[in-house]
Parts: C-alpha cells; structure tokens; sequence
C-alpha cells in the first residue's frame, strides 16, 4: 500500500473521529490562527532539582520527560498528582498511530475514561511557546476540551515546506521561519498546535516512544500487544544532561 502524506495522514486521524479521546473538534470550518509569536520552550534544559517525571515502560525501559509548570500551572499540578498517587502504573498505551502519537493515561484502557485530580476536567492552557514537535508531552481531550487524565507523546517525520503551505491554505493557520526549522529538525505534528495543551517534552528515552510507535495494532488503534506504564515516578532533575533525539 502506498504511504499516505504527513498531511493526508493527519487529516484523515481528524477526520475520522480517531484524534485523542472521544470525539473530534478539530473538523470545523477553516479559521485563522496566528501561532507566528513565540520563544519556543521545549528543547531547554531543566533546572537542577526542578520536578520531572520517568515513565518505566515494560520490556521498553524509560521514558523521561520535563514538565512546563510556570506555562501550564495547572496541566503540570495534574500530571504530578497523578504520577504520585500511582494512577498511571499498570495502565497501557492503548492507542499508537503510527508516525502521529503514543497515547495513556485511561484507567478503561479504551479512549473513554479517565478523570482529573479534581474529579472534573479543567481547561487548558495552551500557549505558542510550546509546540506539537517529535517527543512533546500533551493533553488528549474530547469534545468538550477539558483536560483529564488522559495524554499523549507525539511522534512524527521531519516536516516539509509543502506542510505549512498546506496548513495555511486549509486552516489557517501560520508558522515562524524559526518555528518551521524546528520542525523540519525535530519532526513533530504542527496541525496540532493552538488545538491541544503541550505541557511537557521527552528528554530522554526518546527511542523508546519511536519503538512503541512502530508496534502492530488493531482495532482502534490499539496495539495487539499491551504496552504497559510499570510505573510513573516524580524525580529532581540532577543536571544529567538531556536528549531530545533518537540517537
């Protein structure tokens, strides 16, 4: 069968209703969306001792990921409270698209559960300052846009020019000349951007959400074989150094 576009791709998962949880609300009419302001965030260092979050993966190894608490106060105070209470261990990925995005954080294991520490969803918190790019940490919502429990790690391609143009033509929406390099660099998801709250980014392990997003599935989405969250640990960040690549 012969590979569909980035572009196709990305329109179809929106589409078809398959996009982070329940529902789809990024089908409406072409809208103007300026995204061009920036000071993009996600390839900085942690502070030493700032909080961030390793998921152990089973038969995989770790994933971890740095957090945007003064960005994303309250998506960030979510995800730690989850992490620390233990929600998200033993649950699995239960949807890979491939060359799209890794996606947790149901207790169902299905796409439709999940809560916030607070019971009910809450809003979120987006700004240009952090993007869809290759390892991004962000909210999956439904169709009401509130953010629970549920998230997603992006996977993707090096973008291309031919992309952005598309977007723009399509949706409205417009990038950077730096935002736009980032991208063809990093690979990532930019139709995303201005739709989903980016909260955190993989800082190491990289490899192994690129793995896990090359497995077989069926139904769904859902990989034939579960992929598990062991466990989710909060760790200070001891100036290790990070790694924002594969390699």
């Amino acid at each position: 069968m012969k590979k569909r576009t980035m572009f196709r791709r990305a329109v179809s998962v929106l589409l078809c209703g398959a996009l982070l949880a329940v529902g789809c609300s990024g089908c409406d009419a072409k809208k103007e969306v300026e995204l061009s302001e920036e000071n993009i965030l996600n390839f900085t260092e942690p502070e030493q001792g700032e909080k961030i979050v390793v998921l152990t993966i089973k038969d995989y190894g770790d994933v971890t990921i740095r957090l945007f608490a003064d960005e994303c106060p309250k998506g960030v105070e979510n995800f730690l409270g989850h992490v620390e209470s233990g929600y998200y261990d033993e649950l699995i990925f239960h949807r890979v698209v491939q060359d799209f995005v890794i996606q947790g954080g149901d207790p169902k294991g299905n796409g439709t559960g999940g809560e916030s520490i607070w019971g009910a969803g809450f809003k979120q918190e987006i700004t240009s300052d952090l993007r869809h790019f290759t390892g991004a940490l962000a909210y999956a919502t439904a169709s009401d846009k509130l953010n629970k429990s549920q998230f997603y790690i992006v996977t993707g391609e090096p973008v291309t020019d031919k992309l952005f143009t598309q977007l723009e033509a399509s949706y409205g929406k417009k990038y950077s000349d730096n935002v736009k390099d980032l991208y063809k660099q990093y690979g990532g998801q930019p139709f995303l951007d201005g739709d989903y709250e980016v909260f955190g980014q993989v800082i190491g392990g990289l490899d192994i959400c690129l793995e896990i997003n090359d497995v077989a599935v069926g139904a769904n989405d859902k990989p034939k074989e579960q992929v598990v969250i062991e466990k989710a640990v909060v760790k200070e960040y001891d100036g290790s150094g990070v790694n924002f690549t594969a390699k």
